[in-house]
This record gives C-alpha cells, structure tokens and sequence, in this order.
C-alpha cells in the first residue's frame, strides 16, 4: 500500500512526505540509540539520514533545474527559437546585390512569437504541491497522535495461567486399560476454572500455573492409576488428584481414624454429588536442597495443613476417590464450603470414565 502511495503521489508532494518523515525518524532513533547504547537502533537511525540526505539532494537539484532551464534543440535539429530569431533579424538588414531586386526572406518557424516553445504544456506549480504536502503530513500525524484514543488499547491485563500440553507424554500402561482412567490433562482442564479464585474466596487473583500429570500410586508397580492436576494462586494452591483402587471412600474414614486423632485431623463425612465424601486435614511435607556449600538437603520438616474432600468415583463406593486438596503457604485455609463448591462444580465436568 505504501509503495502504491508513492508511486502515485506527485515528485512535489511525494519527496517532501519523504523527507519529513526521514528526518522524524532518523532523528527519534538516533536519540534513542544514543540514551540505550544500541549500536543497531544507531544503525538503523543512520540509514534513516542518509535516505533523508539524498532525498534533499533531490529536491534541492529539482528546483534548480526549475529555475535556471538549459536551452534545448528542436526535434530537426534546428537551433533554439531565440537563435532563429536573431539570425532572421539580421537578414532582414543586410543589403541586397547590385542591379537585383531584394526577395522577401521566407519567415522562420517562430517569429513574431516569443522567444520559447511554440507551445508549452502548463506544470504544477511546486509551491502548492508542497503545501499539500504539508497538509498531508500534518493529516498523518494528526491520526498518529490521536490514534491511542480512538483504537482500543493494548491489554496488557495479566492472563491466567493455561494448562501445559503433555499431549506427546507417553502414558503407563495402567491407562490403556478399558474403562480407561482419566489422564492428568483432562483434570487440569476442569479443575482450571475462571471462576476457581472466586470460589476460593479470593477473587481478584488469577492462576499463575496450571499443570497435570499422569502418575501411578505409590507401592503398586504401577498397577493403580492416579493422574493429578495443580492449579496455584498468590494465596492457595489446589490440587485434584484421582485414585483407582479398591479402597472405598467408608474404609479410607476408618484407615485415617485409626492412624492418627480423629480430632486433630478433624475428619467430617458428608455427601457430595450423591457420593460419600470425607473431609480431613493433613500437614504437607517441606523438602530443603542446597545447590551449593556443605549438604545437599535438609531434613524433611512439616510443611503447612492442607484440607482434603474426598469424594467416591461412583455413587456405590466400590473403590477409589477423587481428592480435592487446598493449602497456602501462610497456613491460611478456605471455608470447608468453599472446597465443597469447586467440587459441585469442577467434579461434572470432568470426563464420565470410572475405574470400575
């Protein structure tokens, strides 16, 4: 479109746009590649002014062939009209022979006329192309300067965290099994909701990763599928997890009664979806490596408590559980409401396949 623009404009409009527009820029990019140290922006500056310089050569050759025109031979080869004339002139004056009677000079071509071209085509006049031009100039950097306020603004709101694509990871074989189970990314999809932060209580933050994972239970041999997605915000981090064992939701409440105080993990049943379901508490685990000096890691050490809904696969309880887990690093928790509002919500949307 540019190059179109140029080549139709007129010599008069055309290289003053050029010129202006040479120098703004030569001379913004040379500022700035002087402010940054930037020996490319400078480079770019540079070419910016010689383009300028030759196109002021240009112009500046043009109006001085407009000013001072060369005499030019006519299309036979005759000389220029003024020297016609004056040739014309002087036979006019000179005497005749003696005993003949003069002739009338055939008139050239031209006279009487004055001196030039019999007929000269009229040209632009170069002081109004060049107001034009002008004018076109400041039309273009009246929409430069107002463009900001009347097309939209970049956006430069910070996007939410989107699932990461492990697409191309080869599953263990436990998940080619029929029915088979649900993979890490498909929970990650339904546990990243964008209204997951206002659920939480926390409305004004946005995800800042999303990720799942295709894993195995621990001690099976790979045997047991259990796939798990995270989610984390400034404040929380969520994560669901699914588990296909024969371990049904009423014999996970005894396990967890007899390991520790029934109090201190301040177990709750209830049922959610039409499911059994239990809620529990449990400190997560603090690992510490060093990367340098004496030691590569720490003692393992009790990490902040995380509240636990853990919801049957099927509404029989006839084994394995999805696990819905939430902690912060302050210690701070959501409402148990709040749990059991993101598993209304994200346990239906995520793909209908039991492990039963």
């Amino acid at each position: 479109m540019l190059g179109l623009l140029l080549r139709v404009l007129p010599f008069w409009v055309r290289e003053p746009l050029l010129i202006a527009l040479g120098s703004v820029l030569g001379v913004r990019l040379t500022y700035l590649a002087v402010h940054d140290h930037d020996l490319v922006t400078a480079g770019i500056g540079a070419v910016f002014l010689v383009f300028t310089a030759v196109r002021v050569h240009l112009v500046v050759r043009a109006l001085r062939a407009r000013r001072n025109p060369a005499p030019a031979a006519s299309a036979d080869g005759t000389p220029p009209t003024d020297a016609v004339a004056q040739a014309w002139a002087q036979a006019q004056v000179a005497p005749a022979p003696a005993g003949t009677a003069p002739a009338p000079a055939p008139a050239p071509i031209g006279a009487g006329s004055p001196p030039g071209p019999a007929a000269t085509e009229k040209e632009p006049n170069p002081w109004g192309q060049a107001v034009a031009a002008v004018a076109v100039f400041a039309a273009l950097g009246a929409v430069l300067w107002l463009a900001p306020d009347v097309l939209p603004a970049d956006d430069d709101t910070p996007r939410p965290a989107s699932c990461s694509e492990t697409e191309d990871e080869t599953l263990p074989p436990v998940y080619e099994k029929k029915p088979r189970p649900v993979t890490g990314d498909e929970l990650c999809e339904a546990l990243n909701r964008p209204d997951l932060a206002r659920l939480l209580g926390t409305p004004a933050e946005i995800a800042t990763s999303a990720s799942g994972s295709n894993n195995t239970a621990a001690l099976t041999d790979g045997k047991v599928a259990e796939p798990e997605a995270k989610v984390s915000f400034d404040t929380y981090t969520v994560d669901l997890s699914a588990t296909y064992n024969d371990l049904s939701t009423a014999q996970y409440a005894k396990l967890v009664k007899i390991a520790g105080d029934e109090d201190e993990k301040d177990l709750r049943t209830l049922t959610v979806l039409g499911r059994p379901a239990l809620l529990s508490s449990e400190h997560t685990m603090k690992f510490e490596f060093s990367l340098g000096g004496e030691g590569s890691s720490g003692p393992v050490q009790q990490g902040p408590l995380a509240r636990t809904l853990s919801v049957a696969l099927d509404p029989e309880d006839r084994g394995g559980s999805y696990d819905l887990t939430v902690w912060s690093e302050s210690g701070a928790l959501p409402t148990d409401q709040a749990l059991l509002d993101i598993a209304e919500k994200v346990l239906p949307a995520i793909p209908g396949r039991s492990g039963r």
